[in-house]
């Protein structure tokens, strides 16, 4: 489980069939083989570590439903470690289990902030409200405003200058989970049907 308050970026640097090697500084010293780590909002296992890189595989139904299979070596990846018992959760519940992909829409800067429209998959928008949580890339957000086939998150200059949101640009592809809660509702609303 994790909170969707991204700790670091780190860069794609090989790409082997479903093997993946991601690099980054000052992040994996507390890390071993077996640990999962968010990579763009999706729960890996990490498979092989090596100094400053780490290795995770990502079967084909990750593929099928995030943005891993648009990554190319040299783009960057938002990384968050597991949530440990006992830590502070400052985001929200992210599972690190993907619901779909969007696209970004529009990007928007206002001030220091930043605003991004994003579209949804049509079976996705009865989770996505305005003031419920998403987790874009991993991302724990707000969404801002619910606009049907589409949705607005405003982003603090912090979260855009921390994550890989810094370098998005419109058409870009990202990952989307919804909020966990709601989905259990759904659950519980079909059962006492």
């Amino acid at each position: 489980m994790f909170t969707g308050i991204i700790e670091t970026v780190g860069v794609v640097k090989e790409i082997s069939n479903h093997i993946f090697t991601i690099t980054v500084k000052n992040f994996l010293a507390d890390i071993k083989i077996g640990d999962s780590i968010a990579v763009n909002g999706v729960c890996t296992t990490v498979i092989a570590l090596d100094g400053d890189s780490f290795q995770i595989e990502i079967m084909p139904e990750t593929f099928r439903v995030t943005n891993f299979s648009a990554l190319k070596v040299g783009d960057d990846v938002n990384l968050e470690k597991s949530l440990k018992v006992g830590e502070r959760l400052d985001g929200h519940f992210v599972l690190g289990h993907v619901d779909g992909v969007g696209a970004v829409e529009e990007i928007k800067t206002v001030g220091e902030y930043a605003e991004l429209v994003i579209s949804s998959p049509p079976e996705l928008r009865v989770y996505l409200a305005r003031k419920g949580t998403v987790a874009i890339n991993g991302i724990s957000l707000t969404i801002a405003e619910d606009m049907g086939e589409r949705f607005r998150v405003a982003l603090i200059s912090h979260t855009r200058e921390i994550t890989n949101l810094k370098n998005i640009k419109v058409r870009d592809r990202v990952n989307i989970e919804v909020d966990v809660i709601a989905r259990y509702l759904e659950k519980l609303c079909e059962t006492k049907k």
